[in-house]
């Protein structure tokens, strides 16, 4: 079996923080979204490679951060495109991936920006028992929320329905782009794309593809985030700290307080500050700060602010609330 892990965003909703970084290298407690989700590939012996598909503009990061790593599975593929105007869709990049790299084997497919609760072994026995398209599914809880992603209708565990993206849901149980399929169904890709469908959202895919064999829902509880926007960060990062917080052994403290579900890293500088629900860069600095619900990248030097879902840039000075 052959895995990929979709790379190739470029995260605008998360700029500055993602503007010269991938969002999948966003840090969730001591380790990174992606390497979470590369963790559990290397440790399942069904998977024997691991496609890192990104774009371009971040090959090199990926290059570097691969490099560095300790897995061995993962090595990178990449799209000929620089800039968001330029993508080929999710479904159109996974096309060319499996032309690109021959791929002739059942195919598991996830998003590097998944933070999920489940195992991912436990999601291929699944498909294995079935040998049919799969997909995770996970009841968000909202139907606002469900209006943001695709809607899986179900019988059984069989996918009977899918709407992507429906402006009047009529449940909350959605696909979170987690997607196994058998070798035999990969040549489908070309044929959906090659009759004019839509290859941006997997979804679209999903739904023309459950009307034409069996398609299967693998549905699991606990948590899941898209990490697409500082909310959902934000919002992973608490999860994995249930209420604690974690600050590097060399950052420096004086007379601040952190509250729940902070990351300090290291080298940073708090000063007579509060934070909370916040994560703070390496070699930051915070001086008579309030600092809640917000990202502060790198090298950043903030002094008198009182911040509340703020993102700041790397290598930013802003004190007395002047840049």
């Amino acid at each position: 079996m052959k895995a990929v892990v979709l790379a190739g965003g470029y995260a605008t909703r998360l700029w500055p923080i993602t503007k010269h970084r991938p969002k999948m290298f966003l840090p969730i407690g001591d380790s990174t979204v992606v390497d979470r989700i590369f963790a559990e590939l290397e440790a399942d012996d069904r998977i024997d490679e691991v496609y890192v598909s990104t774009n371009e503009r971040f090959a090199a990061d990926f290059e570097e951060h691969l490099a560095d790593a300790e897995f061995e599975k993962p090595r990178l593929s990449v799209e000929e495109t620089t800039d968001e105007d330029e993508k080929f869709g999710v479904v159109g990049a996974l096309a060319q991936l499996v032309d690109r790299e021959d791929i002739d084997d059942d195919l598991l497919v996830i998003a590097g920006d998944n933070l999920i609760s489940f195992d991912v072994s436990e999601f291929v026995d699944y498909f294995e028992e079935r040998d049919s398209p799969t997909l995770a599914a996970y009841d968000v809880g909202s139907r606002e929320r469900a209006k943001s992603y695709g809607l899986v209708e179900l019988e059984g565990d069989r996918v009977v329905s899918f709407q992507e993206k429906p402006d009047d849901p009529n449940s909350t149980l959605v696909s979170i782009a987690c997607y196994a399929f058998p070798r035999e169904s990969l040549s489908l890709l070309s044929t959906y794309l090659e009759q004019g469908n839509n290859p941006d959202e997997p979804g679209w895919f999903v739904q023309w593809l459950q009307d034409r064999e069996p398609t299967y829902a693998y549905t699991f509880e606990d948590a899941w985030f898209d990490i697409g926007t500082p909310e959902s960060y934000l919002d992973a990062v608490a999860w994995h700290l249930n209420g604690d917080s974690l600050v590097a052994e060399s950052a420096t403290l004086e007379d601040t307080t952190v509250g729940e579900n902070v990351h300090v890293m290291a080298d940073v500088t708090l000063e007579e500050s509060h934070l909370d629900h916040a994560v703070v860069f390496p070699n930051a600095t915070v001086r008579n700060g309030d600092i809640r619900r917000s990202i502060i990248d790198e090298g950043t030097h903030l002094e008198d602010l009182d911040l509340a879902g703020a993102l700041i840039g790397a290598h930013t000075t802003i004190t007395n609330g002047k840049p």
